[in-house]
């Protein structure tokens, strides 16, 4: 009742995640990831464990081959699961489980990866596939939103639209972007107005937090501001409306 796009970003080497579908709050359940290791998006019937255990094995440096073989064989409701990772190497494996409803399968290209199932027809991957690798020169965050809006413009989840999210993972444990839509008409479309309301405060905010590399971040309420109104004003002149 989902796809979704799983990829590393060559430039920067974040991982992202970004799902659409026709249910409510699908950035709760799909994506899971972490800096330096990987992503995985779980769906169809969702095994939110396979998210959890997956980030484990990811942890413990297991390759996305693995980690699939591992999670699904373990689950006797796998026929009714998908599943796509990409791990620390960038490489990517993908499940759909036998029982998932039609049309659903997955594709893939370099370091990206796209699932869905229930979907209209298998144009729907292979737009968000398209649409992914043509925007090379588009931001990490923004490329992956151009790409679900060309799966959603080439039909989409055939039950219609309710929720969509994205994810990425910079360098540290926890995402340095992370919105989602819950419950919307037109998901997303409301997210990339929330995609640009992001960029005005809450990423470079998110740049200034604690981190591995500087556990403190920063705490100087006067250089936050300036460092937050710096970043949006080089990012509007970037993306003007």
């Amino acid at each position: 009742m989902t796809w979704s796009i799983v990829a590393r970003d060559a430039a920067t080497g974040a991982y992202g995640v970004a799902v659409s579908t026709c249910a409510f709050a699908v950035g709760s359940r799909v994506p899971y990831g972490g800096g330096r290791i990987g992503a995985i998006a779980t769906q169809a019937f969702v095994n939110p464990l396979y998210g959890v255990d997956g980030m484990r094995l990811l942890q413990e440096g297991r390759s996305a081959v693995e980690i699939i073989a591992t999670l699904t064989a373990a689950d006797e409701g796998r026929a009714h699961r998908q599943l796509h990772v990409i791990d620390r190497e960038g490489k990517i494996a993908a499940f759909t489980g036998a029982s998932c409803i039609d049309w659903c399968g997955a594709v893939d290209g370099p370091q990206v990866s796209v699932a869905g199932n229930m979907l209209s027809g298998p144009e729907v991957i292979q737009q968000t596939l398209k649409a992914y690798i043509a925007a090379s020169a588009l931001d990490f965050d923004e490329r992956l939103l151009v790409a679900l809006e060309a799966g959603e413009k080439a039909g989409g989840d055939k039950r219609g639209r309710q929720s969509a999210a994205i994810r990425i993972w910079s360098g540290e444990p926890v995402p340095s972007f992370d919105i989602r839509i819950d419950d919307h008409v037109d998901p997303l479309a409301e997210l990339r107005r929330l995609w640009r309301v992001a960029h005005q405060r809450y990423v470079p905010f998110q740049q200034a937090s604690p981190s591995r590399s500087r556990p403190a971040g920063v705490t100087d309420r006067n250089e936050l501001d300036r460092l937050c109104n710096e970043y949006a004003a080089a990012w509007n002149a970037r993306h003007p409306e």
